[in-house]
């Protein structure tokens, strides 16, 4: 087995388990920290008057069930993941509000859609995380109509999102074995760079390519805290694997470090973002 496929399937495993679980329980404390990008997303979808929508890494589906809503009887919106427990989640939620959006359980990289069925593919932080992102790109535009709008976001550089590295690095000195990402493997700061995500669209079917910095403040309760960053991210992964007294220390050092972000009841932070946007290209692909 090569190094890409077992860290696909490492990756795999991990959204299939603990995370997928993870962003299952803290399902409510997300969708509303992430608003602001539901709302840019949905409304870009109005914009396009779109009518068929797929959203790429769908999550516990919140983005979804969001389109579902604004599109209403006569337009359909279909939520894919590779996250057994979220899909589950989002089937769910789908069914207590009655919302006629549709979830798939898939490797977008690789699902057969049926070719040229969508007019606009979402995602909120779900397409940075291919083993392959032309190959996945392609297979989307292969989904896509032509001149299809595609729309996501992304973060930034990490030197720009302190927020979401501060648990890793407050915890790493009594964590010598937590695992450090690779800027150039799969993950949540790997479409970081512009000209990265210029090449993967080009290469794969995308034209009129419009990359746009979007900062957004973001808020959670400051009661979820310990829980946010003990359930996510690398540390949230690691933890359980640690005796208690360990557990302890770390929960107390990783909370205090995360305190110029806590104001009141609050906690708040800017997420650093792309915006990203293009049209599926009408040049012969295949």
């Amino acid at each position: 087995m090569d190094a890409a496929r077992r860290a696909d399937d490492e990756q795999a495993a991990r959204w299939k388990g603990r995370a997928g679980h993870a962003w299952g329980d803290l399902k409510g404390v997300l969708d509303e920290m992430f608003r602001p990008f539901e709302e840019l997303l949905v409304d870009a979808v109005a914009a396009e008057q779109a009518r068929q929508v797929l959203e790429v890494g769908c999550g516990t589906g919140g983005i979804t069930l969001a389109v579902a809503r604004r599109l209403g009887p006569a337009g359909r919106c279909v939520g894919v993941d590779i996250s057994e427990p979220m899909i589950a989640t989002a089937r769910e939620y789908a069914e207590q509000e009655a919302v006629p959006a549709s979830f798939l359980c898939a490797d977008a990289q690789d699902h057969a859609f049926e070719p040229g069925t969508f007019d606009a593919v979402i995602s909120r932080f779900g397409v940075m995380f291919f083993r392959d992102s032309v190959r996945a790109l392609a297979n989307l535009r292969r989904a896509a109509r032509d001149e299809a709008a595609l729309r996501f976001v992304v973060w930034r550089d990490p030197a720009e999102n302190p927020f979401m590295t501060t648990a890793q690095r407050a915890a790493a000195p009594l964590l010598p074995d937590l695992p450090v990402p690779r800027p150039d493997e799969p993950g949540q700061f790997a479409f970081a760079d512009p000209d990265k995500i210029r090449r993967i669209l080009t290469e794969s079917g995308w034209a009129g390519i419009d990359i746009r910095p979007v900062d957004v403040v973001c808020t959670l309760p400051e009661k979820e805290l310990v829980r946010y960053f003990t359930r996510l991210g690398a540390l949230g992964m690691y933890l359980p694997e640690v005796d208690e007294k360990t557990r302890g220390r770390v929960v107390e050092t990783v909370r205090a470090a995360f305190d110029p972000y806590v104001h009141g009841s609050d906690v708040r932070f800017t997420a650093a973002c792309w915006t990203v946007g293009a049209r599926a290209s009408t040049a012969k692909f295949s």
